[in-house]
């Protein structure tokens, strides 16, 4: 969503020098962050696997703010006062003025049959469908897909490292650093004049506001901590994004991911059934008449109670 806020301070150099520089400081700006706050100081922190929590949630409650101030605002007279027709178009613009970083890491996760499909889905949109304004691909067979470099590092085996929360960017991981950054590489607002990028980056990030305003009041609604809230659910979608919709099944031991939940043990008896089924009654309850008003000697705090109805 921040990708549009940052711009180069092209003074006194050229626009490709200067957007090299800003792109290089970006870079170990967040590599950086991500290097400082995933050194865990609580060995705690670090089996929760969030080592920066504090880091995390001042930057939670510094982006909810600016949400709640600037953002929400703006999204809320932009769904009130623009049609729907119009809003759709909007989202499939900046959906395919961004795809070809799912293009690139289809080939980089050797999704090569896809990332053809891909790279046809950007050149069809991007002319029949007038820069991205209608999707006709999808009518004609050629499917979406959401792939990032986060995505690609996880294929070759990345861990995921710390869960981190960037200003404006919002939840990330050690990992996902990684698919922040090649994500501004491949978004072409990124290379534009000021004057055109300026007015692109805006309507971008209201129109992903937009988007999220109803995960946005869900959690709001539902959530205790949105903080943990958010996390967690980031972390399922990306898991859910790694595995292309499919994540394997979760198993109750510290195995890992894959495999079947191991069966529950039944303990057995000498004779080989199961012990559950095998009990002794109480002798003086076994005996007894139901029916029959307690009689003395009897425990009846053991003797079921029947409601009549």
């Amino acid at each position: 969503m921040s990708r549009l806020f940052f711009r180069p301070l092209e003074i006194g150099q050229t626009i490709l020098y200067g957007r090299a520089t800003w792109l290089i400081a970006l870079t170990l700006m967040l590599l950086w962050l991500g290097g400082c706050a995933s050194m865990p100081n609580d060995p705690d922190e670090e089996d929760a696997n969030d080592a920066a929590e504090p880091f995390n949630r001042s930057m939670f409650d510094f982006n909810e703010g600016l949400d709640r101030v600037v953002l929400k605002p703006v999204s809320t007279t932009y769904v009130n006062h623009v049609p729907q027709t119009v809003r759709t178009g909007v989202s499939n613009f900046y959906d395919n003025l961004l795809y070809l970083d799912t293009v690139l890491n289809d080939f980089l996760q050797g999704k090569l049959t896809q990332g053809v499909s891909d790279l046809g889905r950007f050149g069809i949109n991007s002319t029949i469908g007038i820069i991205g304004l209608f999707d006709v691909a999808t009518p004609m067979g050629l499917k979406k897909h959401n792939e990032d470099f986060g995505q690609t590092l996880a294929v070759w085996h990345a861990g995921d490292g710390s869960y981190l929360v960037y200003p404006l960017l919002g939840p990330s991981s050690v990992r996902d650093t990684g698919g922040v950054v090649v994500g501004l590489l491949t978004n072409p607002v990124v290379y534009a004049v000021p004057p055109v990028a300026i007015p692109l980056g805006i309507l971008s990030v209201v129109d992903l506001r937009a988007r999220k305003d109803g995960f946005v009041k869900f959690r709001d609604a539902a959530a205790l901590d949105p903080y943990s809230f958010t996390r967690e659910s980031y972390r399922q979608n990306r898991v859910y994004e790694i595995y292309d919709g499919n994540p394997p099944r979760p198993v109750y031991d510290k195995g890992g991911l894959e495999g079947d939940a191991p069966a529950p043990v039944v303990p057995q008896s000498a004779d080989g059934q199961p012990a559950l089924l095998q009990f002794e009654p109480d002798p003086v309850i076994k005996d007894h008449k139901w029916g029959e008003a307690a009689q003395p000697g009897i425990n009846t705090s053991t003797v079921p109670l029947v409601l009549d109805h």
